[in-house]
């Protein structure tokens, strides 16, 4: 550990009482951080940390977002304000909304909120099973069994009560929930279902049926328990004009009609 923490500390040397005096003592932001990244760095030699000045992360309205969803401590936050910010892009589109694995109701909630601003009136369409992730293929890896992930109905109707009027359920498994909606545009679309057989069958159905600038965002992509998902991503868009754009964070997404430069390097 010796090694790790002179490595991270050349940028400002000092002593380790020196460090532990002023992050504690004299509670320096700056030195805690210092100490995070040696422990980080000691703890799991790859996990990188970020800069504490985010902007975002001192937005008021979307920490108590987080804390509504028991999300302030959690891994999502990065994903969570991304979707929040591309939603936002689709104000204009022509269509609805949709999120297919609504789970607890966060995405849809952020969705539905700027929905409300659009120059005219959409409503925002949930696919969920209520039942949990479907049985995982081969493809999908040992990460996910079948049932992860269930939430009831009523509970996330709970989450999403103040949209009340604003969404529309529809409650089975995909894509056999797809056939009990009727012909419709779509401005926005996040996909959130882990597993490689019902992303492929969510992005074969609304692809044909987004708007042009609409945006396709799925959540699991380019992460490595999800891995089915991330290969139905790839696999659809090969032969397509628009490719998979990455997120730091997590997740990746399409504009319609926006073709996009190939990637050099694939997902591993």
């Amino acid at each position: 550990m010796e090694s790790a923490y002179n490595y991270i500390m050349l940028d400002k040397p000092r002593s380790r009482t020196a460090g532990l005096y002023n992050a504690f003592v004299k509670n320096d932001e700056m030195e805690r951080f210092r100490l995070l990244r040696v422990l980080a760095n000691w703890l799991v030699p790859r996990y990188r940390l970020k800069w504490p000045q985010m902007g975002w992360w001192d937005d008021s309205f979307f920490n108590e977002y987080l804390e509504q969803f028991a999300e302030e401590r959690g891994l999502n936050a990065d994903r969570r304000f991304m979707l929040y910010q591309l939603s936002r892009l689709s104000i204009a589109v022509d269509g609805d909304t949709a999120e297919c694995g609504a789970y607890l109701g966060a995405g849809s909630f952020l969705m539905a909120l700027n929905n409300r601003e659009a120059p005219s009136k959409r409503k925002h369409v949930i696919f969920d099973s209520f039942e949990g992730l479907s049985t995982p293929k081969k493809i999908d890896g040992a990460h996910w069994t079948e049932g992860d992930l269930s939430v009831s109905e009523a509970q996330m109707r709970e989450n999403l009560s103040e949209f009340e009027s604003e969404i529309e359920v529809h409650k089975g498994w995909i894509p056999d929930s797809f056939r009990s909606v009727s012909e419709r545009r779509y401005a926005f679309v996040h996909v959130d279902v882990d597993l490689y057989q019902p992303t492929l069958d969510s992005i074969d159905y609304f692809y044909p049926r987004l708007s042009n600038n609409a945006i396709l965002l799925c959540d699991d992509y380019g992460l490595k328990f999800c891995p089915g998902a991330t290969a139905a991503m790839d696999e659809f868009f090969s032969d397509k004009p628009e490719k998979v754009l990455s997120l730091s964070g997590g997740a990746g997404f399409i504009v319609k009609g926006r073709p996009t430069a190939t990637i050099v390097s694939q997902m591993p």
